[in-house]
């Protein structure tokens, strides 16, 4: 059976929903985003080269289901995670009950632009599918800036431009980007690039239909 077509209010809706899980239906849109969503972190964590001890802040956590695979990277780790999403910070804690009692993991509501850490608090920083909600994204990234240590990485995995200006929904509050725009982006900061990796795979879109979505992990790196 064909996925049914979406009007321009029920696009809008989902945007928003995708932007800030919410409501009744906060909870179907955050299974399906971590559903579909899921290949995207681990391919973000693997590439985090996570060492033992390490303190890590995740920016825009959804329900954290990926916690247990993040844990499980190396010894003793410490997660951080944010969300500007209410109904998301509060079934995050949820789900994770069990890591935040062993103080594993700690979640922190914020509003997207000021992190609510001290300076150089945090080896490893990574955000899956959140950078084109970024309001303020200079100012954000300066953020991450101060609380990372030196030689910690951030990672910024996202679906780029061409396949996203695909979907119908995009054009309600999204902000696009490509490598070329990310780099003129993070090139105002004192961030340096590290590398990049692509990865394409075969996904059911947030509208139904089955697509072939081409995303990238771009690492970053706060030298001495």
């Amino acid at each position: 059976m064909e996925p049914t077509k979406m009007n321009e209010d029920e696009l809008k809706a989902l945007a928003e929903q995708l932007r800030n899980p919410n409501g009744k239906d906060g909870i179907e849109t955050a299974e399906t985003m971590h559903e579909t969503n899921i290949r995207m972190t681990h391919h973000s964590i693997d590439l985090l080269n996570i060492k033992e001890n390490n303190t890590i802040l995740e920016l825009g956590h959804g329900s954290c289901k990926h916690l247990p695979y993040l844990l499980k990277q190396h010894k003793n780790l410490s997660y951080h995670g944010l969300e500007t999403s209410e109904l998301m910070f509060s079934e995050a804690k949820r789900i994770n009950g069990d890591c935040i009692e062993h103080q594993k993991a700690c979640f922190h509501h914020y509003d997207g632009i000021m992190l609510p850490f001290d300076h150089l608090a945090f080896d490893r920083v990574f955000t899956v599918n959140t950078i084109y909600f970024w309001r303020h994204p200079k100012q954000l990234l300066l953020e991450l800036y101060r609380v990372m240590k030196t030689e910690g990485i951030l990672n910024i995995t996202f679906a780029e431009q061409e396949f996203m200006q695909q979907l119908p929904f995009t054009p309600f509050g999204f902000r696009l980007y490509n490598l070329n725009s990310l780099n003129q982006l993070v090139n105002q900061t004192p961030f340096k690039m590290a590398h990049t990796h692509h990865q394409t795979e075969k996904v059911k879109s947030k509208t139904g239909n089955w697509v072939y979505r081409r995303f990238v992990t771009a690492s970053f790196i706060k030298e001495q």
